[in-house]
């Protein structure tokens, strides 16, 4: 016995050895990744004419309604023919298609390379918006719709989410045009109509559209996510450009209580109100287990560096470690990130009920319930696996689950250390400097270009909306009250494209 403890304990120290030998090894490599000496440029805009397009395009009510059925075809006729007036060279030397199914209000450009023998890039940007409720109005400064122009301003619903994008594509297109510009490799531009409400009819139609056509491979796709924005990621107060490499999935899954009605003053022991929000607080508390996706990995071997340099040994456990093996490191790390809704939302499948439905008048126990609970897939966690997950939780023969969103799985990972992270990095600090910290991220949201991200040819998808906010309040624009830019930035935005194209010129082709 006494030899036996003996071993134990060499065993113990020996392991215990070899882990601190681990941890030194990882923080001796766990240096800056963020690209050093990249030489700041200027590009000259038309900045007026820019920003009076961009006003006007807000002015278009280009919404994206829960209920499909209600779909303004007149505004989208009206932007595309404004669009087509307004960059006249994108439209004499670029092919335009209308895409979309069942309606095609999609937008498609083909920017011919001229050595076909590369692979293509795409850029992507979506036209819709979301509604403006009518009890948030008397919140906005100015109009939502009005475009206006003021306080070094651009107001308005979409000039953030997401027509800037479209229109600095768009004006960095026009303005290579006119220098008699050509790109080496094709380049498209994707303009969906839908992307508030999952993307099915555009970006997803797209996708499969250009799957068909028999492109292999891209070499590059942008689409929007996080604007440049200081303090965005809890930790660090920097300007920060965090580049999306992976996106969560979607499904949102309806709960569906039916029984008998009445009359209020007789009522049952359990009503199916009752029911149904028993069921929901069941599920809630029954939530995902966590678990450290690979993008998360990536983004801290980026970023953890950056950070307090008293928690590096932990950020260097979860960037250097091994998936499917969680350390006792990484417990602390899952330990310390769930205690922000941010981070949380990057380490399981989240539940998040946003729909209640039930009822018509006081005194009638309505016969049906329902309730709607969006989720956000962690990779495995399919459509099969949340519904079987919420049987258990709620334990309830009696409520019918429905999948009544196009759902959509957690996409592939883009790589963060390719040529094309690399033309994007390089992109992003000649127009915005080196004072600013640059990271993968995984988005915990999602975009129209999950799409793209699910198909083989698109492996490396890159998302970021290219634009400067001030603070973190300029950030509650999207999908919020008082959406606006600053004008100054815009011009920026607009030169970020201008530089991206020509700096894509030199990807190898098969990165």
């Amino acid at each position: 016995m006494k030899i036996k403890h003996l071993l134990l304990s060499a065993f113990v120290l020996l392991t215990s050895a070899k882990a601190s030998f681990a941890q030194d090894g990882e923080l001796k490599n766990f240096t800056s990744m963020q690209m050093q000496g990249i030489e700041q440029i200027t590009v000259d805009v038309d900045l007026d004419g820019a920003v009076d397009r961009l006003s006007k395009a807000v002015q278009f009510k280009t919404i994206s309604n829960q209920d499909r059925e209600d779909f303004d075809t007149q505004a989208f006729d009206d932007y595309h023919a404004f669009i087509k007036e307004s960059y006249p060279n994108v439209h004499k030397h670029l092919k335009r298609e209308l895409l979309g199914n069942p309606r095609p209000y999609s937008l498609l450009y083909t920017w011919e390379g001229s050595d076909p023998s590369l692979e293509p890039a795409l850029f992507y940007a979506h036209q819709d918006v979301v509604p403006v409720p009518e009890d948030s109005r008397d919140q906005w400064k100015e109009d939502p719709f009005s475009g206006a122009v003021k306080d070094g301003y651009i107001w308005g619903r979409g000039v953030l989410d997401d027509k800037n994008q479209i229109h600095a594509i768009l004006e960095a297109a026009e303005m290579r045009l006119k220098e008699g510009w050509q790109p080496t490799r094709t380049m498209y531009f994707v303009f969906g109509q839908d992307e508030e409400v999952g993307g099915n009819e555009g970006a997803k139609h797209i996708a499969d559209v250009l799957e068909q056509r028999g492109i292999k491979r891209f070499a590059y796709v942008m689409d929007e996510s996080a604007p440049l924005t200081p303090g965005i990621f809890p930790g660090i107060k920097d300007n920060t450009a965090l580049i999306g490499i992976a996106q969560k999935g979607f499904i949102s899954l309806e709960l569906e209580i039916n029984g008998i009605g009445g009359h209020s003053s007789m009522p049952p022991e359990e009503s199916n109100i009752g029911i149904l929000a028993t069921a929901i607080t069941k599920l809630e508390e029954a939530q995902f287990p966590y678990k450290i996706h690979p993008a998360v990995r990536h983004q801290y071997r980026y970023m953890g560096p950056e950070l307090d340099e008293k928690k590096q040994p932990l950020y260097a456990a979860v960037a250097f470690g091994k998936d499917g093996e969680v350390t006792p490191m990484e417990e602390e790390f899952i330990d310390e990130m769930s205690k922000n809704e941010v981070t949380r939302a990057m380490l399981h499948t989240t539940i998040a009920t946003t729909m209640f439905n039930a009822g018509i008048k006081d005194n009638v126990l309505p016969p049906t319930a329902t309730a709607v609970v969006n989720f956000r897939p962690m990779p495995g966690d399919t459509p099969e696996v949340i519904i079987e997950h919420i049987r258990k939780a709620i334990k309830d023969d009696r409520i019918t689950i429905r999948d009544i969103s196009a759902s959509t799985p957690a996409t592939n990972i883009a790589d963060p250390t390719g040529k094309g992270y690399e033309a994007l990095e390089k992109t992003i600090r000649q127009i915005w400097g080196n004072d600013l910290i640059v990271s993968p991220f995984f988005v915990v949201g999602g975009s129209d270009s999950k799409h793209f991200q699910a198909k083989d040819f698109a492996p490396d998808v890159y998302t970021i909306t290219a634009i400067q906010l001030e603070s973190t309040t300029e950030f509650k624009g999207f999908h919020g009250v008082n959406e606006r830019i600053l004008v100054d930035e815009y011009a920026k935005s607009i030169g970020f494209f201008y530089q991206i194209f020509n700096n894509l010129e030199v990807l190898e082709n098969h990165l």
